[in-house]
């Protein structure tokens, strides 16, 4: 589990991802975890990465509050959901739906992003910033991301925020949306929780050294260098699922 941790922090810190799309085959391949478990962990371990991301960004005043605010306000029912959905949901259905977001997160890194024109703070912002909060808490309550792959590139789209602002953003509304998912996973048994605080301390370690690492490589580089993993996951994941 810590050797889990050890690898998706550093990557995660090196390509500017959440953990949670590597956590969750980690657990599954490397543990053998039972995979909704694995998806409930994972929630947990994004947990200890994103405080220790989210430090960095604040000491660096990289947080729009503004925007974090709206995106929690949709963020917590969505996880609340996600967390009841996880339950019911077909192990089948749970491992393609995860490929679908792991190859979205694939393709936006490969494509990336633009940055919009600067946005008012207005009422429409706010509403569409609580619509993108709520599907990011599905996602993560349901699959055990972070949600940052939605988040991020909606920001940049929508508030015109730039793509370190967006990131920081990013992981202030993860925070408390994975501690509400981590809660609700614990009232119904899909979380380790000793499991999650093992990977996420590892990955909160090597996230930092990640980080520095990616002052080094080209922003296009590390993108594609991701993408091109994610693919490979997501094809190791359909083979197994096959075969089950």
């Amino acid at each position: 589990m810590i050797a889990v941790g050890l690898a998706a922090g550093l990557l995660s810190g090196v390509f500017g991802v959440g953990g949670g799309v590597l956590i969750v085959p980690g657990l599954m391949w490397v543990v053998a975890m039972e995979q909704r478990r694995a998806h409930g962990t994972s929630l947990a371990a994004v947990l200890p990465i994103a405080v220790t991301g989210l430090a960095t960004y604040l000491f660096y005043g990289n947080v729009d509050w503004f925007a974090a605010a709206f995106l929690v306000l949709g963020a917590l029912p969505g996880a609340v959901l996600g967390t009841k959905w996880l339950v019911r949901a077909n192990k089948r259905v749970l491992a393609w739906l995860f490929i679908v977001v792991a190859l979205a997160s694939a393709v936006r890194l490969f494509v990336g992003v633009d940055v919009g024109e600067a946005t008012s703070r207005s009422v429409a912002l706010a509403v569409w910033l609580v619509a993108v909060g709520f599907v990011t808490g599905v996602l993560a309550g349901l699959l055990g991301i972070g949600g940052g792959i939605v988040m991020v590139p909606a920001l940049m789209l929508l508030g015109g925020l730039p793509a370190v602002l967006a990131k920081g953003t990013s992981l202030a509304a993860i925070v408390p949306t994975s501690i509400v998912g981590t809660w609700r996973n614990r009232k119904t048994a899909n979380v380790d929780v000793r499991a999650g605080v093992a990977v996420g301390v590892a990955g909160a370690a090597t996230a930092v050294v990640g980080g520095v690492i990616a002052e080094a490589l080209p922003e296009r580089a590390a993108a594609v260098s991701f993408a091109v993993l994610m693919v490979v996951v997501c094809v190791r994941l359909a083979l197994s699922d096959r075969r089950d």
